[in-house]
């Protein structure tokens, strides 16, 4: 039985760059289907229900932002999100809003198709981990992970977080205490190394520490972070 290659939704009102990702990502294997602004990506997410949508920020009729808060509430489906401001409170509200990560442009075409292969391979693991038991992580105090089901509760509240600040918080409490580098993270919850994606990783981290509490998540300078699970000082 053949397999069905995935299928991406590129939304971008640039026809050159639309084109450009289009023409690289089908050379790669895979579905494309394109828009070229806002209210028409919505339309043809809910149309199409593809695996995974790159999204632009700055698109006519509604921005990215709108067009990503818009087609979560409606599925949850993997965003990567394009901006041309390398502006880190415009990546937060695109992280705030379910976007799963994002690239600045200009951007290379072999770190757009990194991101978008890592992102397919997280939404495979995790209907994989979708049908074994719950993991346990250790003690872990009022924060629980329930691996299987990629579920968090933080004092007994669930907490939604997108599959890479899941991945991410996953790959910390696998060390919980431990300091990690910001490179070890990106190499694996990413699946793409390079000092590149380090600014990526500390995006995420903050955007983490305000759903699961920023006392959690301690920064340490020049290296990296780690997972402190006990309640605030």
């Amino acid at each position: 039985m053949a397999v069905t290659a995935p299928l991406i939704l590129v939304v971008e009102d640039e026809p050159v760059i639309n084109q450009a990702v289009t023409d690289r990502l089908r050379g790669s294997g895979y579905d494309v289907a394109q828009a070229w602004d806002g209210p028409s990506a919505v339309a043809l997410c809910a149309d199409t229900s593809p695996d995974l949508v790159v999204l632009d920020v700055m698109l006519p009729g509604y921005d990215g932002f709108e067009v990503c808060r818009r087609i979560q509430a409606a599925r949850p489906v993997p965003v990567l999100m394009l901006t041309a401001r390398d502006d880190e409170a415009d990546i937060l509200v695109g992280l705030g809003v379910g976007a799963d990560d994002y690239l600045t442009k200009p951007f290379r075409m072999r770190e757009l198709l990194a991101r978008v292969a890592a992102l397919l391979r997280r939404v495979e693991r995790a209907a994989e981990l979708a049908e074994r038991s719950p993991t346990k992580l250790g003690d872990l105090g009022d924060l629980s992970i329930d691996e299987g089901a990629r579920r968090v509760r933080v004092g007994g509240e669930e907490v939604h977080l997108t599959p890479t600040e899941f991945d991410l918080l996953l790959c910390l409490a696998g060390s919980a205490r431990t300091v990690l580098t910001r490179e070890h993270l990106y190499a694996e919850v990413w699946g793409w190394s390079g000092a590149s994606g380090t600014r990526t990783v500390d995006s995420h981290v903050k955007a983490l520490r305000a759903k699961i509490g920023a006392h959690r998540v301690r920064t340490v300078h020049g290296v990296g972070y780690a997972l402190e699970p006990g309640d605030p000082a």
